[in-house]
Parts: C-alpha cells; sequence; structure tokens
C-alpha cells in the first residue's frame, strides 16, 4: 500500500493523490458557496416573503461568516491542531447545509450561511497550510496548491451551474446538495489527513496587523483585491434581479448568461504565472483594476440594458478580464514581501479583506437598486474606480513592472 511518506521520487504517490483530492475538492466546495444561491435569490425571496434584493443576506451573511473567523482560525489551529479544525469544521458544514435547506424563516437561513463562512474560514486556509507540510517543497507543492486553487476557481462555476438547474426545481436543494459531498469527504479525511506534529504557537494577532499595516505593497494589494471582489459579487447581484424581474429569465437561463464572467479565469489559471513573470504584479494590477473600472462606466453611461449581447455581456467580460489580469497579481504581491515565516499569519488577514469587500458592497447595491439600476451602478463604478487608482499609484510608487 502506497504511503504519504513512500511516495516515488517524482509525481504525487497514491495517498497524495486521494489527500489532494480531499483538500481540493473541500476547497471546490467552499468556493461553490459563494455562488450556489445567487441566481436563486428570487425565489428565496418569493418564497419567504421578502422585499426584492434583500436576499443579499443569503450571500453577505457567507461572506461575513468567513471574514469573522479567518483572523481566529489560526489561532484555533494552533490550540487544537489542522486536523482537528478540519474534521471538526466539516460537520458543522454539513449540519448547517441541511438546516438551510429546511427552514421557513429568513432569519435562520442567513444564520446557517454565516456558519457556513465560518466553517470555509477553517478548512479553506487549513488545507493550503495542509498541503505546505505534506508536500514537499518546489514543483511537487507548487502542483498541488495549482490543483487546489483550480478546484477552487471551478467551483464558482460549478455553484452558478448548480444553483441555476437546482432552483428549476426549489431552491431548497441549492443549500443541501452539497452536504452529501461534504460527508464523503469527511469520511476520507479521518482516514487521509495527516496527524499533527507540535502546533507552532500563533503570533498575536494585533502584532500581525502591526506589522502589515506598515507594509504598502501588502496594503494595497488587500485593499485592490476587496474591491474587485466586491464589484464583481454586486454587479451579479444587480444583474440576477435585473434579467430575472424585468426580462423573466429562468434561473438556468440566467445562470448561463453568468458563464462569460466565471469560466474564463477556471481556464486562464494554469497560465497566470506565465502572465506574472512576463508583465509583473503592478502591471497587471493596474490593468484589473482598469478593466473593471470600464465595464462598470460603461455600464453606467448606457444605462439599463436592453440586450444580452449588447448590455450585459461587455459589463461581464470587462469585470471577469479584471480578475483573469489580477486575480494571481494580487496574491502574489500580497505575500511577496513579507518573511515565510510570517506568511501563514498574513494570508489570513488578506483573506478577510477580500471578503469583506462584498460585505460592505452587497448591502449597497441592494440598497441603492431600489432607487434605481443606474444607482446602483454608481456605486460599482465609484468602488471600482478606487480599486483602480490605488491599483496606478502602486506602479507609480514602485515602479512598472516590478515584482514587489
Amino acid at each position: 500500500m502506497t504511503t504519504l511518506s513512500s511516495r516515488p521520487a517524482s509525481g504525487f504517490g497514491a495517498g497524495q493523490r486521494a489527500l489532494l483530492f480531499v483538500l481540493a475538492g473541500n476547497m471546490l466546495i467552499d468556493a461553490l458557496e459563494v455562488s450556489v444561491v445567487l441566481v436563486a435569490l428570487p425565489a428565496v425571496e418569493r418564497d419567504l416573503g421578502w422585499p426584492a434584493a434583500a436576499g443579499q443576506w443569503v450571500m453577505s451573511g457567507f461572506a461575513a461568516g468567513f471574514a469573522a473567523l479567518l483572523l481566529l482560525g489560526p489561532r484555533l489551529v494552533s490550540r487544537w491542531g489542522r486536523r482537528r479544525v478540519y474534521l471538526a469544521a466539516l460537520p458543522l458544514f454539513i449540519a448547517a447545509s441541511v438546516a438551510g435547506g429546511l427552514t421557513g424563516q429568513g432569519a435562520v437561513l442567513v444564520a446557517t450561511r454565516v456558519v457556513k463562512g465560518m466553517c470555509a474560514a477553517l478548512t479553506a486556509p487549513t488545507g493550503l497550510a495542509i498541503i505546505g507540510s505534506t508536500f514537499r517543497p518546489g514543483p511537487e507543492q507548487r502542483r498541488a496548491v495549482s490543483v487546489y486553487s483550480l478546484f477552487g476557481a471551478a467551483g464558482f462555476t460549478a455553484g452558478l451551474l448548480s444553483s441555476g438547474a437546482l432552483t428549476e426545481l426549489s431552491w431548497r436543494w441549492n443549500p443541501v446538495f452539497p452536504a452529501p459531498v461534504a460527508l464523503l469527504l469527511l469520511v476520507a479525511g479521518f482516514r487521509l489527513i495527516p496527524r499533527d506534529t507540535a502546533p507552532a504557537p500563533a503570533v498575536p494577532l494585533r502584532v500581525t496587523l502591526a506589522r502589515l499595516a506598515r507594509n504598502a505593497p501588502f496594503v494595497r494589494s488587500a485593499v485592490c483585491a476587496a474591491t474587485l471582489n466586491g464589484t464583481y459579487l454586486g454587479l451579479l447581484l444587480l444583474l440576477t434581479h435585473w434579467l430575472h424581474d424585468r426580462w423573466g429569465w429562468s434561473s438556468w437561463r440566467t445562470a448561463v448568461a453568468f458563464l462569460p464572467a466565471c469560466v474564463p479565469l477556471a481556464v486562464a489559471l494554469p497560465f497566470s504565472g506565465r502572465l506574472v513573470a512576463r508583465f509583473g504584479t503592478e502591471r497587471l494590477i493596474a490593468a484589473g483594476g482598469c478593466a473593471a473600472l470600464a465595464g462598470c462606466a460603461t455600464a453606467l453611461l448606457t444605462g439599463p440594458p436592453s440586450a444580452y449581447a449588447s448590455g450585459v455581456l461587455p459589463v461581464l467580460l470587462c469585470v471577469e478580464a479584471a480578475f483573469v489580469l489580477s486575480f494571481a497579481a494580487l496574491n502574489l504581491q500580497a505575500t511577496s514581501g513579507i518573511a515565510a515565516g510570517h506568511r501563514g499569519a498574513a494570508v489570513p488577514v488578506y483573506q478577510t479583506a477580500v471578503q469583506l469587500g462584498p460585505v460592505v458592497t452587497l448591502p449597497a447595491v441592494a440598497a441603492t437598486a431600489a432607487v434605481g439600476y443606474r444607482a446602483a451602478l454608481l456605486v460599482l463604478t465609484a468602488l471600482s474606480a478606487a480599486g483602480a487608482l490605488i491599483a496606478s499609484t502602486s506602479r507609480r510608487r514602485d515602479g512598472p513592472g516590478a515584482v514587489v
């Protein structure tokens, strides 16, 4: 029997492949949770008697839970170990999934989404840390991280299509259907996730924040990532209601219409390293910020769309181009200037900033959408303009093409 330690000199052993499948599979359902309720929101609002766009709390609840526990995660891992934390989060995720599908109360549904976000805040970075300690540094570890990241990028697309298909039956299937998958991953995880060595003590949070606040490239990357994520999810929220309420599109048709806003990143992710090596992080981040701004500004100036090809597709492609250009560059710039021993504490802070983007943006978009389509787009345009300005400031300070 092949074990994690008895692997061939090159490539993954059978035990490694199985472990990577469990960790990447869990990353897929964590990413899937971001989009699995998106096109179901009009049906949720109708069924629960919510006003228009109030369903955004189902999405922002997940992001809020994710952001709330990310900074506490390293302390929990330091106290209990990666294996215990990882395996404890999965049963909570399963229970919250089932409860979310069964409840008839909006407050309970939002609460289950917050709990699922907290579980994802524990499993996503902990899974990456397990990869870092289990796979050998160098090409082996890079391949494992690439697979892990690819599953995460594919998860959003999988969630979108699942949401479109399941909502045609009932939106209640959307929160429930990841539960059986998580149960299989839990059973496999008990067997495959390695036991911890002595956990390293966690760096005090105030020390980490003080250190990172002095790191200008990290701060700029975190803010740009937050504005980009907020713009992206806010735009999809706005368009979901427009396509459903104004055009009468079904959930499945809406999900398919959103594919240009998620498939390109999954396809381009394996080549992102080459892109960064050729153009540098600052140049790509600036280009991504400008792409998002161009899409939102064009939609704002042209007004409510009258056709998909001319009014919806261009803005989707522009904002997705921003992700393709700057997703990997933002991640790399955020950590490249930080000593290896401190990156484990820095990554949760960065990911928290990414999640705070939609926590702030989604309620703002929902509130202004009640005034009008252009009012909501004005919020998104201002947000993307702030991201583009910060990204351009980075280029002037650090020099074009420089990798900080």
